[in-house]
């Protein structure tokens, strides 16, 4: 499985979200230029994830984005999920009850591609948005040239 740059770079704009917070709501013109991106791919994302609930907006000179919940309320996986859809390794684990896969009842992979999407959900689940937050300001507080933070 690989994230797309929709799920690396929305990640990323959140998480320059949350690191200004304190600020009020943020306009996507600053998140794009503090993280290099288009500000109107930065718009496409956040469209998706206004929808699944993770951010909200106000119109207006004094408006922008903010998160819906506290950057400890919301996990890298639900992110993820919201901009990347199901994290599964094979799209049969993905599929909760439609498994167009005709040799799904009998395949004897299909153990091993379950226990990967379930590692995979439950580390993306255990970390927050607060703990990425966390972890760039260790990064950019303490030294430029830390290898792994979480």
């Amino acid at each position: 499985m690989k994230i797309s740059t929709k799920g690396r770079y929305g990640l990323e704009a959140i998480v320059d979200l949350a690191i200004h917070l304190n600020e009020g709501h943020v306009s996507l013109k600053s998140i794009s230029e503090r993280c290099g991106m288009s500000e109107a791919y930065i718009l496409q994302i956040f469209l998706i994830l206004r929808r699944a609930g993770i951010v909200e907006s106000i119109r207006g000179s004094q408006g922008g984005y903010t998160l819906s919940k506290a950057p400890s309320e919301i996990t890298v996986g639900q992110v993820l999920t919201a901009l990347e859809g199901p994290l599964a390794p094979v799209a049969c684990v993905a599929e909760k009850e439609d498994h167009t896969c005709e040799r799904y009842v009998n395949c004897p992979t299909r153990g091993f591609w379950e226990s990967i999407m379930i590692a995979l959900n439950d580390v993306a689940n255990s970390f927050t948005i607060e703990d990425l937050v966390d972890c760039y300001n260790e990064m950019f507080f303490q030294s430029n040239q830390i290898d792994y933070c979480i």
